[in-house]
Formats: structure tokens, C-alpha cells, sequence
């Protein structure tokens, strides 16, 4: 399933994950800790690989498309154990619609 949501509601949400967080995402799916965050705006290609993620200018710092959303499940899944419901609770004002 694809998703959109702002560029800054995905950095909000990569900058929640506590300390390790890429590491155990990169491990628990078997890629390299750069492509985990290069999903989350990175941009080492040299190490990480793309992940299917398209930025376009727009409010909220662009708007980001995920083709696949493994890893922001896989965030999801670790602000939940932190005790954060979902990732809406860490979002600002922007709204996230699915496609």
C-alpha cells in the first residue's frame, strides 16, 4: 500500500524512534542501516539503496510518497512499544491521507 504525508510528519516520526531505532528496522529487514535512513530522507546512495520514496515541493517541507510502507510500519510498531499509539500521535497539524 502507498501512503502521503508531509515530508516534516516523516521526519517528525523518524525523529520520535528512540536511539537504534534504524539500526533494528535494518536488521529486522534484512537492508542496510542506510536505506533505512535514506527512506527517512537521507540520501547516502552510495551505502542505502532507494526505497521507493518521491519528494515533491509543496507545505510542510514537500510532499512525500512512499510506494511501500514496511518501514514506516516498522516505526509505527516501535513508537507503539514506547507507548505512542500510532504516529499520528507525534504529527503536527498536517493531515495523511492514503492511497
Amino acid at each position: 500500500m502507498s501512503k502521503t504525508i508531509t515530508f516534516n510528519e516523516l521526519r517528525k516520526i523518524k525523529d520520535s524512534l528512540p536511539d537504534g531505532s534504524t539500526h533494528r528496522i535494518a536488521a529486522e529487514l534484512g537492508v542496510n542501516v542506510e536505506t533505512v535512513r535514506n527512506y527517512f530522507g537521507g540520501a547516502n546512495y552510495k551505502e542505502g539503496k532507494s526505497c521507493g520514496i518521491h519528494i515533491e515541493p509543496g507545505p510542510g517541507g514537500g510532499i512525500v510518497m512512499l510506494d511501500d510502507t514496511l518501514i514506516l510500519e516498522k516505526a509505527e510498531s516501535i513508537l507503539k512499544e514506547r507507548g505512542i499509539l500510532s504516529f499520528v500521535d507525534v504529527r503536527e497539524d498536517m493531515e495523511v491521507t492514503e492511497v
